[in-house]
């Protein structure tokens, strides 16, 4: 039998390690902060990408501080990350590409040109992809765009203008959903 003090110290415990999350978005756990580049960044929001019913991956935003206010996430020059679940077996390395090329060209009102070769360098970080893979894409002020997946760093893309394009994927004026978009942002 287990004492009262014991109990107590359990439930106590059980209470700060749950506390580190920040919310569970469509089954998928994400913690409260995160560091990247020796930067604690605070979960702003998450939410689920689907197309045609059914979820496809989901999506948080970390940042220094949080915000409703997405053009001015897009355009900031300072620490931020997304971390990024894929939630369905659907996606593949092939039509990855192909919506991460589509959803670059709304991005950045079909002007992907000056970006060309870094998107094909995003792009070329997904061809082992598979189910429940999690990504991160934490932006490094005068570095770029440190890319990892599953906890390993597939590559850096360089330029605060590619973080733009990227972080507008979700948070700019036409993004991939608009749902997606409204979860991201801090109430």
């Amino acid at each position: 039998m287990v004492s009262r003090k014991a109990f107590v110290m359990l439930v106590a415990i059980f209470f700060m390690a749950t506390s580190a999350l920040a919310a569970e978005v469509k089954g998928v756990k994400f913690p409260d902060k995160v560091e990247a580049n020796g930067q604690d960044l605070t979960f702003n929001g998450g939410g689920g990408r689907t197309e045609y019913g059914l979820q496809l991956y989901v999506a948080a935003l970390y940042l220094k501080q949080k915000s409703a206010d997405a053009a001015r996430i897009v355009a900031a020059d300072e620490p931020m990350d997304v971390k990024l679940q894929i939630t369905s077996s659907m996606i593949t390395a092939d039509n990855m590409k192909s919506s991460i090329i589509k959803a670059f060209e709304k991005s950045t009102n079909d002007d992907i040109a000056p970006l060309k070769a870094r998107i094909d360098s995003f792009v070329d970080t997904f061809k082992g992809l598979s189910n429940h893979d999690v990504y991160n894409f934490a932006y490094v002020p005068g570095k770029g765009v440190e890319v990892s997946g599953n906890g390993v760093t597939l590559s850096v893309i360089e330029g605060l203008d590619f973080k733009k394009a990227l972080y507008g994927i979700w948070l700019g004026d036409k993004p991939v959903q608009k749902e997606l978009k409204a979860m991201m942002l801090a109430k």
